[in-house]
């Protein structure tokens, strides 16, 4: 069966046997964890193996482990963490070694837990605008200080066997709007936005999977958010050289109009590759399925070529890298109230 366009999650803690006959029907490429879904490390790992067995293959298995306020698995599943902005500021000139031994960590929790695809690198740059929904969750306030962190993650997840979302193309940071609840946009100059908010998504293009951003750059599409923008895919893949597998952010957000139908069709048409949908309600999965379709020949292979990287974790002592993380932040990192 050729795979669906299309990465989903599930209600619950448990596959129920509605979602599981769907999930073999629909043959999504992977699927979504969330807060929801999460109860303990033998639940989580049962679970992951229900949502593998509903489509007979070793699909990827996603979630938002970036630390900080956004954090599905939490203690004593996962350690706790401070916001990534904190600790890159924190940690000063060690701040890419402490953010790479950070994701190489959290990579070691993923996996032991069945998931090996992470929402992260978030090389947005953050500004003196950026919505607070966002803000802690970047690495810096300029391009060069982000490519190099938002590196060190990559780097981090895959050698701990997990593969990297870059987001969200073509950058978020000049959104003074929560894209969960309305749409931002930004009047940036195409200069400005070259120089500062794509440089890093440029630098990082050889990275597996992307995420877009539910944002308008009204110098290149006032109407449309990139996610469903011809114009803005168009400059991921061209001008930015983004050529990986590429997903939208969450179609339920509130930042995009219409029904899921409309922004289903919208977000392929501009040139996704995957539709995602995160808050499990059934009967909007349905409605996306069946207007997503099947992989074509061209995102087949750009799949294929994502989880070919998806390879077994390197070996890492964990209290010597606890130990090193430690010591580079002055015991700060675990200082969490």
């Amino acid at each position: 069966m050729r795979i669906g366009a299309h990465i989903l999650g599930c209600a619950g803690p448990r596959l129920l046997p509605d979602e599981a006959a769907f999930f073999r029907e629909a043959a999504p490429w992977g699927f979504i964890l969330f807060a929801r879904n999460i109860e303990s490390a033998d639940q989580i790992r049962a679970l992951t193996t229900e949502l593998r067995n509903a489509v007979g293959r070793d699909a990827p298995i996603l979630i938002d482990q970036e630390g900080g306020r956004v954090q599905r698995l939490k203690p004593p599943l996962a350690r706790s963490w401070h916001p990534p902005l904190d600790q890159a500021r924190h940690a000063g000139e060690h701040a890419e070694r402490s953010m790479f031994l950070r994701y190489r960590l959290i990579a070691d929790e993923l996996r032991d837990l069945g998931i090996d695809v992470n929402c992260a690198p978030l090389v947005d740059v953050a500004t003196d605008v950026t919505h607070p929904f966002l803000l802690n969750r970047c690495y810096g306030t300029d391009a060069g200080s982000v490519t190099r962190i938002g590196r060190a993650v990559a780097t981090g997840l895959v050698a701990g066997g997990v593969l990297p979302v870059v987001k969200h193309v073509p950058g978020h940071g000049r959104g003074t709007v929560d894209s969960h609840l309305g749409l931002p946009a930004t009047d940036a100059s195409p200069e400005d936005l070259k120089a500062q908010d794509f440089a890093p998504f440029a630098a990082l293009a050889d990275l597996p999977l992307g995420m877009t951003a539910h944002m308008v750059y009204s110098a290149y599409d006032g109407e449309h958010a990139a996610t469903v923008s011809q114009r803005m895919i168009g400059l991921i893949r061209h001008e930015i050289g983004f050529d990986g597998l590429l997903m939208t952010d969450d179609l339920s957000m509130e930042a995009l109009g219409g029904t899921m139908t409309d922004r289903t069709r919208a977000a392929l048409a501009a040139g996704c590759d995957l539709i995602l949908h995160c808050n499990g309600d059934l009967a909007e999965m349905r409605e996306i399925a069946g207007q997503a379709g099947r992989f074509d020949a061209e995102t087949e292979a750009r799949a294929e070529a994502a989880l070919r990287l998806r390879n077994a974790p390197e070996p890492i002592d964990i209290p010597a890298a606890e130990a090193e993380l430690e010591a580079l932040l002055q015991g700060r990192v675990y200082d969490i109230d």
